[in-house]
Order: structure tokens, then C-alpha cells, then sequence
């Protein structure tokens, strides 16, 4: 998948941060110039990193290459929307003064003898569309009332809401070999593919997703990604050292992830090593690569009936 697009290999556009670096800017720590560079080559990325319907013959052509399992997948999930109850429901959960949402996003970044939270990157919200959530107790009755965080959630859920507060972002990070979509919901996201998990792996594009598209991974495929939330996050930027925003605002994606022998009928081994149970990811502040047990922090059920009890 390594490219020459508009006369740069992947190998000069990676050096272009190299020769400015007072102009590099997180959460992707490129330049401008090098992230235009990137946006032409996401747009020649063959396979398509994008599935959507081909307008042209050259983007056809791209799409046809795409793994069947992943052409079915996007069609499943083409029709998938959130309702506006739905988002204004997560908008007011979000909101800085309160609401579950938020509760859950400053428990994630407490590190301290009853959590084990990550403060390495700002947090975002996984909610698993199958099984229980880490944080589904916090709930109970409303109150949002904090408990020790002993992962007593669901690993490795194969569907997935991931809600994205404004300017948070994910690490560095694979899928263990599974095969699946990222498809948008709400908001728009900015998705960087690399060539491999490593702090200076080559950057092989940047896109964004709007609602209704949809990108892909399988196998070594697109397998390693940063995904960040490019939308208004308050008047102080977030970082490293500013890990919650001061909005509301969001982007919200649909993500399904099958280990590989779910993608092959009648072959499937529960928990097989290299799966969608553990990611790798690179950690923010060390650059070195760990492991994360997939957990999720909520559950769908628990937060439709939060979002229910908003709306009424």
C-alpha cells in the first residue's frame, strides 16, 4: 500500500514534519503542508480506504478490491442512523456541567489505588452493543454515583458505539487481525492509516467522515489508525495536559469488529490470540506499545434508557 501520490512517497511526506518542526500540531503531529500532502493520498489508497457508491470508473475500480466481508458489513450498516432525540440526548450527557457521559470520562483518566485509568490521551466513550459496560452502575437511578473501577465489563464486543468529544482522539492502535467498518454517525472524524504500529510509522493517509461513510479494516489491511474528533472543544486546546474539552459537541461512529475466524464461516475459535479481546496501541507519552483489553464503558441498553429519561 506504500504510494507516490502528487510526487511524494510516503517515505518524503513523513520527513516534511522534519524540516518544520515549530509547525507540527497534534493530535497527528504533522504540518499543514504535510497533511494536505496526506488528504491526496487517502484519495488514491488502493483498495479504497472509503466505501461509498463509486461515482467514477477509477473509484469503482478502487472499491472492487475491497474484501466481500467488508462490502457486506458497510451494507448492513448503510441504513444506521441516530435520531435527533438520540443526539441531543449524548450532546446533554457530554455537557461539562454534568450528565453520565461526562461522569464517565473523568473516571477514565483517574489513575489511583481503586482505578486503573489511562491519562496518556483524552478519553472517549465505547459503548458496547452486546454485553455490559464497565460503567453501566453509574446509572443506576441517575445519580451517576462513582464505584471502584474493576473491569467488571464485557471484553472484546464485537459491535460498538464509540462517541467522540470534541477535539479527543484515540492513540496509535491496532485490531488485533480482525476484519471490520468504522462507519459515521454523527459529527465528522478525522482517520489517519499507518503502515505500521510504531511512534514514526509511516503515514499512509488522512481522511474524514462525515455521517453515512464508511472505512474499513482486515487483517494488515488498514489495520493500525488514529481517529480524532476535529469539531469545537472550547476555548483551551486539548492535549496531553488538557484532557477533557469544555463542550458538548461530539462525533459518534458505529464500529463491528470480527476476529478472523468469524469471517470464515464454520471456522470461528472463541478467544484465539490476535483478536478484537486485546488491541495494541502506542502510548502517547512513552511512544512505546502496550496491550489494551477491549473493554467497553458502557453498555447500549443502559444509555438508551438515559437518553430516553432526557428526551422525556
Amino acid at each position: 500500500m506504500g504510494s507516490t501520490i502528487a510526487g511524494r512517497s510516503s517515505q518524503e511526506v513523513a520527513k516534511m514534519s522534519k524540516k518544520a518542526a515549530s509547525d507540527v500540531r497534534p493530535p497527528f503531529f504533522i504540518t499543514k503542508e504535510e497533511e494536505r500532502a496526506l488528504r491526496i493520498n487517502a484519495e488514491y489508497l488502493s483498495p479504497s480506504l472509503v466505501v461509498t457508491q463509486p461515482t467514477s470508473f477509477d473509484e469503482y475500480t478502487r472499491q472492487l478490491m475491497v474484501p466481500p466481508t467488508v462490502m457486506d458489513l458497510a451494507r448492513k450498516a448503510s441504513d444506521i442512523r441516530l435520531s435527533a432525540w438520540e443526539v441531543e440526548g449524548i450532546r446533554a450527557q457530554l455537557d461539562p456541567e454534568g450528565g453520565l457521559l461526562r461522569r464517565i470520562l473523568t473516571e477514565k483518566i483517574k489513575v489511583d489505588n481503586t482505578h486503573k485509568g489511562d491519562n496518556t490521551h483524552p478519553p472517549y466513550i465505547r459503548v458496547a452493543c452486546t454485553g455490559k459496560g464497565d460503567y453501566d452502575d453509574l446509572a443506576g437511578e441517575y445519580g451517576y454515583q462513582a464505584t471502584q473501577h474493576q473491569h467488571p465489563g464485557d471484553a472484546g464486543s464485537p459491535v460498538v458505539l464509540e462517541i467522540w468529544p470534541a477535539q479527543h482522539y484515540s492513540p496509535m492502535h491496532s485490531h488485533g487481525g480482525t476484519t471490520g467498518i468504522i462507519y459515521c454517525l454523527a459529527g465528522q472524524i478525522d482517520v489517519m492509516v499507518y503502515g505500521g504500529l510504531s511512534w514514526d510509522a509511516d503515514k499512509l493517509g488522512l481522511l474524514t467522515l462525515t455521517p453515512g461513510q464508511c472505512a474499513w479494516l482486515a487483517g494488515d489491511q488498514f489495520s493500525v489508525h488514529k481517529v480524532y474528533s476535529p469539531m469545537d472543544g472550547g476555548s483551551k486546546a486539548v492535549g496531553p495536559d488538557n484532557l477533557l474539552n469544555e463542550t458538548g459537541d461530539f462525533a459518534a461512529t458505529f464500529h463491528v469488529y470480527l476476529n478472523e475466524d468469524e469471517a470464515i464461516p464454520d471456522t470461528y475459535v472463541p478467544a484465539k490470540p490476535g483478536s478484537r479481546e486485546t488491541f495494541r496501541f502506542v502510548n502517547e507519552k512513552t511512544r512505546e506499545v502496550e496491550d489494551f483489553t477491549t473493554y467497553s464503558d458502557l453498555s447500549w441498553h443502559v444509555l438508551r434508557k438515559v437518553l430516553a429519561d432526557y428526551a422525556a
